[in-house]
């Protein structure tokens, strides 16, 4: 572990009176399980600004309604519950169980009940920049067409929303996990300020690994039934804000300094998506 990542590490843990047990370091932050008296918890230190540097507020917002609970945070930082076991959705899926694994994403979308969004939230309007700053950059990898036609859409979308409120804004497969007593729990969020149809998106586009799950017609139109009809959301507004994300998602892979081809699961889905926004 680096020794700035270490100092900072072992602050925290002074700070929040954490006894480490166990750390280990992800591309974008240092996580460390230990135990505050007799609870066990984990530590979550993003190592540098970036889209999750506000998320321990984001959390406190939602106030463990769906989501794993905050006990501490600063800028950067978080002090959290551990889940046990925390295994994510994403085992239900690869056992073909697709049906469950979106029953169970709709019952933690409907149970998360934010109060206020905290300052620092960035809108879906903000995140809508992403499409010019593409378009700017004269990259070809994802198709002119799909650029403008995503970016048209999402402009519409964001014009025209009702009822507002903070959004985890990337729940999704990996980040519902499961917990023995509080079931199944809702992790790392982003914090995007938006109408409750733009949630359903991240979640159309993974889990990432099984492209021929996601683009599979009946399975899209068996999400979107089950979302729509359980949520009471819009299906018009719902199907057009997946195919949108999906087109942003493939830029942002882009910016993150991914090689996006025809096979990324993003870009196929937008593709199938498209034939079906009208």
């Amino acid at each position: 572990m680096h020794d700035v990542r270490r100092v900072r590490l072992d602050w925290l843990a002074h700070e929040w009176r954490v006894q480490i047990e166990e750390s280990f370091e992800t591309p974008s932050s240092t996580i460390a399980y230990g135990r505050r008296d007799r609870e066990r918890v984990v530590i979550k230190a993003v190592n540098g600004p970036n889209d999750e540097w506000h998320s321990g507020a984001v959390l406190k917002a939602f106030g463990g309604y769906g989501v794993v609970r905050v006990l501490e945070h600063v800028d950067g930082a978080m002090l959290l519950e551990r889940l046990d076991p925390g295994t994510s959705l994403v085992d239900l899926m690869q056992n073909g169980r697709d049906e469950d694994a979106t029953a169970i994403l709709t019952g933690v979308i409907a149970a998360m009940s934010p109060s206020a969004a905290p300052p620092t939230s960035p809108t879906v309007i903000d995140w809508s920049r992403g499409f010019e700053r593409y378009r700017l950059t004269g990259d070809t990898q994802v198709p002119r067409a799909l650029v403008d036609k995503g970016a048209r859409v999402y402009t519409e979308l964001c014009t025209s929303q009702q009822n507002v409120r903070l959004l985890h804004g990337d729940l999704h497969h990996y980040n519902v996990l499961l917990d023995t007593n509080r079931g199944w729990t809702a992790i790392d969020p982003k914090g995007v300020v938006g109408e409750i149809e733009y949630e359903i998106g991240a979640a159309m586009r993974n889990p990432v690994g099984l492209p021929d799950v996601i683009t599979d017609h009946r399975i899209i139109d068996a999400r979107l039934d089950r979302y729509c009809s359980t949520l009471h959301l819009n299906h018009e507004r719902t199907l057009a804000w997946s195919f949108a994300q999906a087109v942003l998602s493939a830029i942002w892979g882009v910016e993150d300094g991914c090689s996006v081809g025809p096979d990324n699961e993003a870009l196929r889905l937008a593709a199938v998506l498209d034939r079906m926004v009208a």
